[in-house]
């Protein structure tokens, strides 16, 4: 029965092409404080919560107050950024409206703030979709830990083993392994070899049908 079942989705890289818009938000806020912020820097840290990246760039020593000014100016600039400019990936709307059709529950898990899911999910028309939200201040440990996925089954009222995580980046598929969760992970921001620990690998959600979501929860 799919309403005893999940599926738990990723926004960032996922749902929504945002990517391009959090790398020159945080380029833009560094910048502020005379420190570079690369590409590289971005690739290793996407998926990871904000205080995460920030201890990352500036160091460990860096104080609450200003990490937590820091992460609300880079968010505020990422809105302001993305603005009408919503983008969904390739697949991502047409496979969460088929889910709801073949009534599966759903919830968003992500490292990023409320204000911002609110604004991709209700730019996208799909903000009636998801019975949960699970955001970064829900939780005491962002990703690779399954803190998020765990608290979005729990509201879903669904096991975890009857869970099905969408993510794209390596924390993300590494904390729903260890939620006990399958993973279907989305080479969008990294390559297939970084997301091996998934249980299946696309490389867009075009190719997904609900017989492969049916296919992860009920192997043969």
């Amino acid at each position: 029965m799919a309403e005893d079942e999940a599926v738990i989705w990723d926004m960032d890289g996922v749902i929504a092409d945002t990517a391009p818009y959090h790398f020159s938000a945080w380029q833009e806020v560094f910048q502020k404080r005379e420190v570079n912020y690369t590409e590289e820097d971005f690739r290793h840290s996407f998926g990871l919560r904000n205080d995460t990246i920030i201890r990352n760039i500036l160091g460990e020593q860096t104080a609450q107050g200003e990490i937590e000014a820091i992460a609300r100016e880079k968010e505020e600039t990422f809105r302001s950024m993305i603005g009408q400019k919503i983008k969904p990936l390739p697949g991502a709307v047409e496979l969460i409206k088929s889910l709801r059709e073949n009534r599966f529950k759903m919830a968003i898990a992500s490292s990023t703030p409320m204000e911002n899911i609110q604004l991709i999910t209700g730019g996208l028309g799909i903000d009636n979709y998801f019975q949960s939200i699970v955001t970064g201040q829900d939780v005491t440990e962002g990703k690779p830990s399954p803190q998020g996925f765990l608290l979005a089954a729990q509201r879903l009222g669904v096991e975890p083993r009857n869970c099905i995580v969408i993510e794209d980046a390596v924390a993300g598929v590494t904390a729903a392994k260890r939620a006990g969760m399958h993973c279907l992970a989305i080479t969008n921001t990294h390559p297939r070899q970084s997301l091996k620990e998934a249980d299946l690998i696309i490389d867009t959600l075009k190719a997904v049908s609900i017989n492969d979501i049916e296919g992860l929860l009920h192997p043969p």
